[in-house]
């Protein structure tokens, strides 16, 4: 085949000019106007503009062949090398049956990169969408749509344009088969597949094409990600259809993603439901699911932040009758009583008014109602799952995913496993050969990957045996340092800030940096480790690397919440028999929780990380790519299009890597981990959440459409291993609200008082001085006695004898001194019959409701039975009249006549066939 360079462009143009003479005007919509009838010139455009062609646009110079893939390179150092590669790969392509057209460096913006660019003609699609069984159209769907749902209305404003969403007709379809073209419903050839289905053709033949010559045995060396990591091609990626911010001017050009520029990028579109199947039309199926996912998981999100927001206003009104809170403040009841040093040496005894405001600030989380949001979460997940679950049906069956779960596993085998398994077995289905990875390889490969995911798991844990280590050293610093209260000088904050905070804050900030880059390194040896296990498939692949992935950001994200729910102040002792952390020689006393309780600080915690990582991640999404493209940006719209071609502005562009949506579908798991796992702690986690990803929604549409390449179209039927995660996190999260509630928060311990110990007819007063135990202070022993100097003015030991700590033991003098109280078993009872009625309440509901939902609408089954009814009823009709039409013509013609000369020519057959059809 004749590739045309930049070089021969003088020559080129009068043969293009000549030949866009006699060609008919596909660009007036197929009104059948050559270019004299239209004077051969555009509005605005003279002649001379006809001999400097348009170059934003997605087709060759003939203006007829579209432009499916491009391939750029540059010339270095190792040009012979390379140029040889190109060579052979390129006349591989051909043979291939694709054609190429190259663009000289001389005709680029920086005069050094040379782009190919490939078109699939009609004989290379057929035969590679007959392999792939891509479905296709036969017949216009005949049931009808559901009727309008009453006060349809109401979601108008919230809606957008019929033709935006819906930019495709509704159609029966069914695998294509070249052998039954007369089947389908093909109307024009060059447009019956959409370009996102061509770029997916042309990057199976680039991804397996071999770069070698026929007579050398290194058959390895094949597929375009290989010559891209040699530095042979710089880029390989298929043409956006247009620039964002304009329509093209070929009106043979979709121009759709300025119509998701439009329509969804812009974050003025926060309220517009997402234009889904222009989305799955121009990125694919793969990319489609995920917004749809995202999407839905946002507008469950708005019941939970609802009830979230409920929640916390109860605790804002009903601030006034916390008694627990008001004891603690009163200068007669809190403000008398004295409690024991909180560490060694550097803390003094302390008054417990002192922690007056975080007793506030622990009942706008740890009230009643917080109790029925831990249960209402645990319902509202399942509902998310279950509902998700028909969504995602309705999806499959709509963008014709039904049966590709079977395609997937045995026709896209990853091309790396291809070349690295030398080794060749029968396939006992196939009954032909294809490469395997022997057991030996295999489990050798396997033992290496999981002793290196337990080192970088084992590597968290003592990160974040570290922070604590930091917590318990660096308390005793600020208790020191607060013990004349110098920070009430600072204005406005200074009165807020207790050692008890200063420490919890900066040890979150300090997990959370260390957590992004412990991230950071994880990332690539995941991607490594997976890499070396060889996964046959792509979707092998990518589960693979989910588990790994998001076991690694379980243990990093959600260890320190883990500590301060379950382990901080439950292993304390008491203070004649403290315990320390690694023994008592290092001095560092394990953590007592506030008299308010933990839960105050599992909230610092678990704002400061969940935050956090958000307010990272849009910064990493947004605002670092609006700063590294806004000169590329302004390059783009000032550049004439005749100019600046659309080859080079979309190479300007960041690639869309293989692993791109998985990084967005672990941002959102983890942030489901934590509106679920943590989620009794802090009731506005899901309007956090929901405030997100509003955003986050736009940020990445925004990527999509003005700041990526357009992605390589890829099938997916569903959102992979990720649902079976969201199902772990949502079994695990009613076990860890319930544990919350019981050891975590203080509302078992004030029920067991209310109902069982009060003595004020069921009043909390008195409960305060009923949690506390009291120690003499002369037993406490030199190493934990406060420094000289260390103790407050008020202290006078001849005068306070004895100090209070927060736990059920008998006083001194009791004939069980320093024991436990039957009040400590009565509230541990009550704790464990908390949790098992809380969970098998919660499971209970969860299974009916999910036994109640079935998982696929009805409607969705009876549409796939009538499919399937059709497609066997079609091929049977059309099996019958080819017959008929081979026996009416062996009929009419004479017996010695060849077979060949039996049949009517190629063209009056298809147009007999159709009208039979």
């Amino acid at each position: 085949m004749k590739r045309i360079t930049g070089k021969a462009r003088d020559e080129t143009l009068i043969e293009l000019k000549n030949a866009t003479d006699s060609q008919t005007g596909d660009e007036n919509n197929g009104n059948g106007l050559n270019s004299t009838d239209r004077g051969d010139l555009l509005p605005g455009h003279t002649e001379t503009d006809n001999l400097q062609p348009n170059k934003d646009t997605v087709f060759f110079r003939d203006g007829v062949r579209r432009i499916d893939f491009v391939l750029s390179y540059v010339d270095d150092k190792d040009g012979e090398k390379k140029q040889e590669r190109r060579r052979e790969f390129e006349a591989n392509l051909e043979k291939a049956g694709l054609e190429l057209e190259t663009e000289d460096k001389s005709d680029s913006d920086d005069l050094k990169t040379y782009y190919l660019k490939i078109h699939a003609p009609w004989e290379v699609l057929a035969t590679y969408a007959d392999v792939l069984k891509i479905k296709v159209p036969f017949k216009d769907n005949d049931i009808p749509h559901a009727q309008d749902v009453p006060l349809e209305w109401l979601s108008q404003p919230f809606r957008l344009p019929e033709h935006i969403m819906h930019p495709e007709p509704d159609y029966f379809t069914s695998p294509f088969d070249k052998g039954k073209i007369d089947f389908f419903l093909i109307n024009d050839k060059d447009t019956f597949f959409p370009p996102s289905t061509r770029n997916r053709i042309v990057y199976y033949i680039l991804a397996r094409c071999p770069y070698y010559k026929e007579d050398r045995k290194d058959k390895d060396k094949k597929g375009i990600k290989r010559l891209i990591s040699n530095g042979t091609y710089t880029a390989a990626f298929p043409l956006h259809d247009c620039r964002y911010w304009k329509r093209a001017r070929n009106a043979e050009c979709e121009s759709e993603r300025f119509t998701l520029y439009n329509h969804w990028a812009r974050f003025l579109c926060f309220y517009k439901e997402q234009p889904l199947n222009l989305i799955r039309k121009y990125y694919g199926e793969k990319i489609g699911i995920y917004f749809a996912w995202l999407g839905f998981y946002t507008e469950m999100l708005f019941f939970a932040a609802v009830m979230g927001f409920i929640c916390f206003t109860y605790g804002v009104l009903s601030y006034d009758d916390n008694i627990t809170s008001k004891e603690i403040c009163d200068p007669r009841i809190g403000g008398t009583i004295v409690m024991c040093p909180l560490c060694d040496k550097k803390c003094s005894f302390w008054k417990l008014s002192s922690t007056c405001l975080s007793s506030w600030q622990s009942h706008l989380f740890d009230n009643e109602g917080t109790v029925f949001f831990a249960i209402f979460m645990g319902i509202w997940v399942t509902l998310f799952l279950e509902f998700w679950k028909r969504r995602q049906a309705r999806l499959e069956y709509e963008w014709d995913l039904v049966d590709f779960e079977e395609e997937q596993q045995q026709l896209q085998i990853r091309p790396e496993f291809e070349i690295k398994c030398t080794h060749k077995r029968l396939n006992r289905i196939t009954q032909e050969m294809e490469p395997y990875l022997p057991v030996t390889s295999k489990c050798a490969r396997f033992c290496l990957s999981g002793a290196t995911v337990l080192f970088w798991l084992s590597l968290i844990v003592a990160c974040i045996i570290g922070v604590i280590a930091y917590r318990l050293a660096v308390f005793a610093a600020f208790a020191s340092i607060m013990k004349d209260s110098p920070t009430k000088k600072i204005q406005l904050v200074g009165s807020l800030i207790t050692p008890q905070l200063a420490t919890s804050v900066t040890a979150s900030c300090i997990n959370f940096v260390i957590i992004m880059i412990l991230n950071f390194f994880y990332e690539r040896v995941a991607i490594w480790i997976t890499d070396l296990e060889i996964p046959k498939t792509h979707l092998e692949y990518e589960n693979k690397l989910t588990m790994k992935m998001f076991m690694f950001q379980f243990v990093n994200y959600y260890s320190s919440c883990f500590y301060v729910a379950f382990f901080k102040g439950k292993f304390v002792g008491y203070p004649g028999n403290y315990t320390y952390m690694f023994g008592r020689r290092n001095g560092l006393r394990n953590e007592e929780c506030d008299p308010g309780g933990c839960l105050i600080e599992l909230t610092t915690q678990l704002v400061i990380v969940m935050a956090g990582k958000q307010l990272w991640g849009n910064i990493q999404e947004a605002l670092l790519p609006l700063m590294r493209n806004w000169w590329g940006s302004r390059k783009g719209r000032h550049q004439p299009e005749n100019q600046y071609s659309r080859w080079e502005q979309d190479h300007d562009l960041q690639n869309f890597s293989q692993l791109g949506l998985f990084y967005e579908y672990l941002e959102m798991v983890v942030q489901f981990g934590f509106i679920t796992l943590f989620v009794a702690s802090f009731p506005l986690a899901p309007l956090l959440a929901l405030f997100n990803n509003i955003l986050e929604i736009r940020v990445d549409a925004w990527k999509f459409t003005t700041q990526f390449r357009r992605p390589v179209a890829s099938k997916a039927r569903n959102i992979g291993a990720w649902q079976e995660i969201l199902n772990v996190v949502a079994i695990l999260s009613v076990v860890t609200n319930a544990f919350i509630m019981a050891f975590t928060s203080d509302m078992i311990p004030r029920m067991v008082y209310l109902y069982a110990y009060s003595s004020e007819h069921h009043t909390m007063k008195g409960y305060i001085n009923n949690s506390l135990s009291t120690y003499s202070i002369s037993r406490i022993s030199n190493y934990s006695m406060p420094e000289e100097g260390e103790s407050p003015i008020w202290y006078n030991s001849s005068v306070i004898t004895t100090c209070r700590y927060r736990d059920y033991r008998y006083p001194p003098g009791h004939q069980g001194e320093y024991k436990h109280t039957m009040q400590f078993w009565h509230i541990l009872a009550a704790k464990m019959a908390f949790i098992i009625i809380m969970e098998h309440v919660v499971f209970v509901v969860k299974f009916f409701v999910a036994w109640m939902i079935p998982d696929v609408p009805s409607e969705v089954k009876a549409r796939i039975k009538r499919e399937r009814y059709l497609i066997q009823e079609y091929l049977h009709n059309y099996e019958v009249e080819r017959l008929k039409l081979q026996l009416s013509a062996s009929f009419i013609t004479e017996p010695n006549t060849e077979l060949c000369t039996e049949f009517c020519s190629s063209s009056s057959k298809h147009e007999v066939l159709s009208e039979c059809l």
